[in-house]
């Protein structure tokens, strides 16, 4: 096998990882596929796949993890459609989180040693969110970030450290724009 092929083989040789990636891909195709209109089952099904979850709830449809169950959600969390979430660390939501269309959160790397990436090699960093954050649409948060509470990522940004409470940030990497009383 050539050395390109060497990161996909130890992805598939981690059986145990690989088959619970497998598992909650399928639920997230079952949760996908069900219809909008059946709020009751697709809550019911998010249950499954998260590791925590509150009262009050909703995630657009498509929704993608891979484990689902480093994934907790506070009360009153709302996510617009296509959010994805590569969860082989924690990603904690605080309660009344907002995240807007077409977000990505990464806690998953890869080293820069191209020898260590062809072995198979990844990092992970957990993501941690406040309570109060409002995370606008096309937003990828990076491994390792916390954005602290009652803080809004502007639309587009790519968060790469961390992000202060009471803070509008934006940009590509994201900075803080300005302060909120």
């Amino acid at each position: 096998m050539n050395n390109s092929n060497n990161f996909l083989k130890s992805v598939i040789d981690n059986k145990k990882m690989f088959y619970e990636r497998i598992k909650c891909k399928a639920l997230c195709h079952k949760y996908n596929s069900i219809s909008p209109e059946m709020i009751g089952t697709r809550l019911e099904l998010l249950k499954n796949i998260l590791a925590k979850t509150k009262t009050i709830f909703l995630v657009e449809q498509p929704f993608m993890c891979d484990y689902g169950y480093n994934i907790e959600i506070g009360e009153n969390f709302y996510s617009n459609h296509n959010l994805i979430i590569l969860d082989a660390d924690k990603v904690i939501f605080g309660d009344n989180v907002l995240v807007g269309p077409n977000c990505a959160i990464y806690t998953s790397t890869h080293p820069f040693d191209v020898a260590l990436r062809e072995k198979g090699v990844i990092y992970t960093k957990p993501v941690v969110i406040g309570n109060n954050v409002w995370i606008c649409g096309n937003v990828t948060i990076l491994p390792g970030v916390t954005i602290g509470d009652n803080s809004i990522i502007g639309a587009g940004s790519v968060v790469d450290k961390n992000v202060p409470a009471n803070v509008v940030a934006v940009g590509t990497p994201c900075k803080v724009l300005k302060y909120l009383n």
